[in-house]
């Protein structure tokens, strides 16, 4: 007989949980015979005493087959599963042009993305400024979208790994979102639901990052390999900088357009562009589809100079609902602010560092992300020329434009901008991309 308190109280105490244990338990998540109460004692003895690899494995597996497991076999592609996920950060738009590159180059990419909480933007929210975007189709749309064009982008259904979705919203509440084995478990879980071959993890490291410092970036990055390894998953990891916005903006429909302008050429940001290689990169050699990162390299800079690229990204947005060839019609179709304000230094020097933290929050302020999951966004707002560090700049020369609603928000954006940024003398400047973690 399964009974939860037993599972509890064998955790608080430091016990290694068995498989049946830890599957008893997430079975009762999801049909309810668990409490909210048990849940949360369980998240909060798991925050304290940790889980080893095993258990972790055992807690990954179960929450993937809570629901509905996409299954690729007889799949007409001859390409791998594959995809790539990121703990989020600030102008971070990788996944946007990632994806269509991967397809682009033989890989099929069916990416469960998120939606941004707190100071990180997610994906979902920069895809819902596309009108008519369908970010949570039937799953048999998102089949037919992949099959058709080689990736489809949306979020978490009702019916993969459904036990994750209950179980996060206890840890949201009861302060035990950042244990690591239960982040593993909580990406993993929706990724191999998916039916991955292979996952490249991003994991950000600096002030922009969910993690509180380089040390637990780099242990949530192993502890996604081993589990994800250990799991039947052929996973990577890379650990890139986000001391600064990846992007030179940050903003729902301003990302869209920034990443339209990446996959036309119109504008590659160095530090965005460098992190887009290596992600991707790393994802065709795990799939086969490059024999190393230099081959993989060529052939998706191909994929952008070719026009390929582009040429997935709107067949993806048209497929699930947004406006057909999007690149010559971004102008008409997504939202302006009608506030633009500069952002004037109000010191010279160099800039030394930034708050990218401050940076998201000051987006959250002018509307365009959430504190809480049922916040309303506002597409439209957010910054843009965001000036990057070891920039030198003179009193009164523009570091950033806020997009506003209104002029008071506009104002207390400014004035956070102004807060974020710090002026010094010359800086050695960090690497885009830090350290890859194999198995």
């Amino acid at each position: 007989m399964f009974i939860p308190q037993h599972v509890i109280r064998q955790k608080r105490n430091g016990a290694i949980l068995s498989v049946d244990e830890i599957g008893g338990f997430v079975r009762g998540i999801v049909d309810n015979t668990v409490s909210e109460g048990q849940i949360a004692a369980l998240a909060m003895a798991v925050y304290f005493q940790g889980m080893n690899r095993d258990e972790a494995v055992a807690l990954t597996l179960a929450m993937r087959d809570s629901g509905k497991v996409l299954d690729w076999r007889g799949f007409s592609g001859n390409g791998p599963i594959i995809d790539k996920h990121s703990t989020g950060g600030v102008g971070d738009l990788v996944s946007l042009v990632l994806g269509p590159m991967v397809a682009a180059c033989g890989g099929w990419v069916p990416m469960i993305s998120g939606r941004g909480l707190g100071h990180t933007g997610g994906t979902l929210d920069k895809l819902d400024a596309i009108p008519g975007y369908q970010s949570t189709p039937s799953i048999e749309r998102f089949r037919e979208t992949v099959k058709n064009v080689g990736v489809a982008i949306i979020g978490q259904t009702d019916d993969l790994a459904p036990a994750d979705r209950r179980f996060y919203a206890t840890r949201d509440v009861t302060a035990t979102v950042e244990s690591i084995p239960l982040i593993t478990a909580s990406i993993l879980s929706k990724k191999l639901a998916a039916g991955l071959s292979g996952l490249v993890m991003d994991v950000k490291v600096g002030s922009g990052a969910f993690m509180p410092t380089r040390a637990k970036s780099r242990e949530l990055a192993q502890s996604i390999v081993a589990v994800g390894n250990g799991a039947g998953l052929k996973t990577s990891a890379i650990l890139t900088d986000m001391n600064e916005p990846l992007a030179p903006c940050a903003g729902n429909a301003i990302e869209i357009r920034a990443a339209i302008d990446y996959l036309t050429g119109a504008a590659r940001p160095a530090r965005l562009h460098e992190v887009t290689l290596a992600l991707a990169a790393e994802l065709l050699v795990i799939g086969g589809l490059a024999k190393d990162a230099h081959a993989a390299r060529i052939a998706l800079q191909k994929s952008l100079d070719d026009g390929h690229a582009l040429e997935r990204f709107e067949k993806m947005v048209a497929a699930l609902g947004g406006p057909s060839n999007i690149a010559s019609k971004s102008a008409q179709v997504l939202g302006f602010a009608p506030i633009v304000v500069d952002v004037k230094a109000n010191r010279g020097g160099t800039i030394s560092a930034i708050d990218t933290y401050q940076l998201g929050m000051a987006v959250v302020a002018l509307g365009g992300g959430r504190l809480r999951p049922q916040d309303k966004i506002d597409y439209a707002v957010g910054l843009d020329q965001c000036a990057s560090i070891g920039t030198h700049v003179s009193i009164g020369e523009v570091i950033a434009r806020v997009h506003a609603r209104d002029t008071d928000a506009a104002a207390g954006a400014a004035a956070q901008l102004l807060r974020a940024y710090h002026m010094g003398e010359a800086v050695a400047l960090a690497p885009p991309v830090i350290e890859t973690i194999h198995a």
